[in-house]
């Protein structure tokens, strides 16, 4: 048995976790639609008839749930985004290296962090 250091993750590793990325960018844009849809929607729930100081609370609610959905739904582009170059450097078959040490991040992280572009090491490195 070789005591050789794995420089890179094999093809078959690869496209194991090729499959798991596109599977959750698949999940992350149908998330990012259901956000999306949130804040452009500015249904009117019916509070014509009600009382003005209800309808001017609503209406700051409102506000307040577009705003969050807004947010919520640059993440989601961001958290797409990552997912999207992570799929880059499987095809570049530098997915899984770490960018500041060189080393493979462990397989691990990588199904809990499919983007990740840090090994732990240089993560705490950062701290």
């Amino acid at each position: 048995m070789s005591t050789e250091v794995k420089e890179r993750y094999s093809d078959a590793e690869l496209a194991e976790f090729k499959a798991l990325i596109k599977q959750k960018i698949e999940k992350a844009q149908e998330q990012l639609e259901i956000y999306q849809n949130a804040y452009k929607n500015d249904g009117n729930n019916g509070t014509d008839d009600t009382s003005p100081t209800f309808k001017a609370f609503e209406e700051g609610s409102e506000t307040m749930s577009k705003e969050a959905n807004s947010q919520l739904a640059i993440r989601q582009e961001k958290f797409i985004r990552d997912l999207k170059n992570a799929l880059m450097r499987i095809e570049n078959k530098t997915y899984g290296v770490c960018r500041v040490t060189g080393k493979l991040i462990a397989k691990e992280r990588l199904k809990l962090v499919p983007h990740a572009t840090l090994s732990i090491e240089a993560k705490n490195m950062q701290r």
